[in-house]
């Protein structure tokens, strides 16, 4: 019988590997036919190692989702970036692996992050997803959140559209 424990812990420097794999693979799943191929591509290539290994050393605190030891989903967040979004505090990204999508972790990531800013007297949370992220839309709407200001973003050198959703 094989015992799988999944935990919610702060990202370390062991875990840059888990985190490429996440962000590569969450993107694929989430942005395919909505950000362009090869836009989506050259912004997938830029998040290796090296670009994890310097985001951790950075200080914004990144949290990690291990089941047995494998790093299947990651959110970054802290004090919130832009006035536009209307919150003190802000998730920057929240992404699985698509197999672990669906399960109930997502929640518990969220709840997590949301509880640690909440300590640091960030209480209204905010987070942007592109407005063509309907699964995205619907997880933000599952979990209380309203939504906020739509604003145009430049990703890749194309303007798509991105949503804020607000919570407390």
């Amino acid at each position: 019988m094989s015992t799988r424990t999944t935990s919610i812990r702060r990202a370390r420097d062991g875990d840059v590997g888990g985190l490429s794999r996440v962000f590569d693979e969450a993107w694929r799943d989430a942005y395919r036919g909505i950000i362009p191929g090869v836009a989506l591509e050259r912004l997938i290539s830029q998040r290796g190692r090296p670009w994890w290994r310097a985001a951790l050393s950075r200080g914004r605190p990144v949290a990690v989702v291990e089941t047995g030891e494998t790093v299947v989903g990651y959110a970054s967040y802290g004090r919130a970036r832009s006035r536009a979004l209307g919150a003190d505090g802000e998730i920057d990204e929240l992404y699985l692996l698509p197999e672990f999508q669906g399960v109930g972790l997502g929640r518990r990531l969220f709840r997590a992050v949301r509880n640690d800013l909440a300590d640091y007297g960030l209480g209204r949370l905010g987070v942007w997803t592109l407005e063509d992220n309907v699964r995205a839309s619907a997880f933000y709407e599952s979990m209380g959140g309203t939504r906020g200001p739509l604003v145009p973003d430049r990703l890749a050198g194309i303007t798509l559209a991105k949503v804020g959703y607000l919570f407390g």
